[in-house]
């Protein structure tokens, strides 16, 4: 199909979510912008968190890593269960006991301003650094497959598509975000599955004649039981709970729309049916996965495993049929994790940073600070996109989860020392502790794994004799965060004391 075709496509699905905006955002001010004036339903909430926790991301890594991990992801997404359970039923309640706009304000109540602006700005880094990686890998895809065919260049592709997302967020923040994501998940299932379809039938079989011939290959293996490898099944689902906890639970983003639904129960029924949900769409996109490389093997495709979804959807005979779903259902899953992490950014750093509820200003007067931030991070996240765009993009995807669990871990201890204990934190050594965990993570790390930092920063570090003797091949896999939680923990018990800083019942 003619790039032009495809493009006027993505054209149209920006003026709908414009018009999206428009209707949604009428009336609409701080409260709105934030929480969503504590009004969203919880069944939009749900359905529209599933875009936002895929991205763009697992919309071509899950399937392209079936090739060489098999189904080995799933367990990370059982893990994910166990994570989603206590965001349920220990999070979620604290948040709403406390009426919180900010998930960090608990750190403030609880440890005072040291801690709560720490948390928040592991936060903004976490999310900047995530949020625009995953937007660039998208951004990339649209401009190999399409953009770069009709002369546009990836900095006007960037600017552009960062443009249209400010056009529909910047007024009606959370409010807005509840419905385009609720749109933006149809448009990325309805891809997935149609896709799916598409080229289960072209390899002329049904659902059950498709797993048989993935089964065949072995890619249906689920369970890895080597304890020494990254994907060991109990590192992978401890490593998944705490994942979900952190990234979910401990993030602004995601429990913005949480907490903007009106009470505690409809905000559990939100966790637990988007966690049944989840589970399931991530098993769609294994299976597709699955098919794709047997599809592949069949026809000569031989590409990099992010690439191999994009290359199958949009090549002859899919490209007049699923090609365009496929691009519509690509930027569906972008836009979700784009959207959202523009508008927590910005109300973390209002709220946490700048105070702005704290302050004798009028409501206008806030709202003109809070475009301002709005605008800036969407600045940030062009020059970062253009900073990955000059660095080696293979390096980004295998980045993303373990450059989460650096950021996320300090968040992980900080929540976990305030719930699970009683004892207050001496603030002027908290940044301390929350700076140096990451940086032990990271040591520890390069001694278990130096041969994944030899190669993906192409540097010899020396050290592969040393981890083989020290750690006998144990490799270190989805637990880092918990490691660096851990840490954190040990770290603040370290300059605790007994005496808790503020009365909040943690029970």
């Amino acid at each position: 199909m003619s790039p032009v075709i495809l493009f006027s496509f993505v054209v149209g699905y920006f003026l709908l979510l414009l018009g999206v905006a428009w209707f949604t955002s009428k009336g609409s001010n701080n409260e709105s912008f934030f929480i969503g004036n504590k009004k969203s339903n919880w069944m939009l909430v749900a359905f529209g968190m599933i875009g936002t926790s895929l991205s763009g991301v697992t919309f071509v890594s899950v399937p392209g890593g079936v090739g060489a991990g098999n189904f080995y992801y799933f367990q990370v997404v059982l893990g994910y269960l166990l994570g989603y359970l206590v965001i349920a039923f220990v999070l979620l309640p604290l948040y709403y006991r406390l009426n919180l706009t900010s998930i960090y304000t608990y750190l403030s109540q609880r440890f005072g301003t040291q801690a709560h602006k720490v948390g928040a700005s592991f936060f903004i880094l976490s999310r900047v650094v995530g949020a625009t990686a995953r937007l660039y890998l998208v951004i990339n895809i649209l401009q190999l497959f399409i953009l770069d065919s009709m002369g546009v260049p990836f900095v006007a592709t960037t600017f552009v598509i960062l443009l249209m997302i400010l056009l529909y967020t910047f007024e009606g923040g959370v409010k807005t975000i509840i419905y385009t994501d609720t749109l933006q998940t149809t448009g990325m299932l309805l891809g997935l599955v149609v896709c799916l379809i598409a080229i289960i039938n072209s390899l002329g079989a049904d659902f059950q004649g498709a797993f048989e011939l993935i089964q065949a290959k072995g890619y249906t293996r689920v369970f890895n039981t080597d304890p020494k490898a990254g994907s060991f099944f109990l590192k992978h689902i401890v490593g998944g709970m705490f994942i979900a906890i952190a990234m979910t639970g401990l993030d602004q983003e995601m429990m913005q729309k949480n907490i903007s639904v009106k009470n505690l129960k409809d905000s559990q029924k939100n966790m637990m049916s988007f966690t049944a949900v989840l589970m399931l769409v991530n098993l769609l996109f294994l299976f597709l996965g699955g098919v794709l490389y047997i599809y592949a093997d069949r026809i000569g495709i031989n590409v990099p495993p992010d690439d191999l979804f994009p290359t199958v959807a949009l090549s002859s005979p899919f490209a007049a049929g699923i090609g365009v779903l496929f691009i519509i259902a690509l930027i569906s899953a972008l836009f979700p994790s784009v959207d959202g992490a523009i508008t927590s950014l910005t109300s973390s750093f209002c709220i946490d940073i700048m105070n702005i509820n704290a302050n004798e200003a009028s409501e206008a007067n806030k709202k003109k600070t809070r475009l301002k931030v709005h605008f800036s991070f969407a600045f940030l996240f062009f020059i970062m996109v253009l900073v990955f765009k000059a660095i080696n993009d293979k390096l980004i995807v295998d980045l993303i989860l373990k450059l989460a669990g650096f950021t996320y871990g300090p968040l992980l201890g900080l929540f976990a020392f305030g719930i699970l204990t009683q004892k207050g934190i001496r603030s002027k050594w908290v940044a301390l502790v929350c700076i140096a965990s990451p940086l032990l993570t990271v040591l520890l790390d390069m001694l278990a794994s130096p041969e994944w930092y030899e190669k993906k920063l192409q540097i010899s570090l020396g050290l592969n004799e040393f981890s083989a003797s020290l750690f006998n091949g144990y490799k270190i896999g989805n637990e880092l965060i918990l490691i660096n939680g851990i840490l954190t923990f040990a770290g603040l018990f370290l300059i605790s004391h007994s005496k808790t800083k503020s009365s909040i019942n943690n029970g």
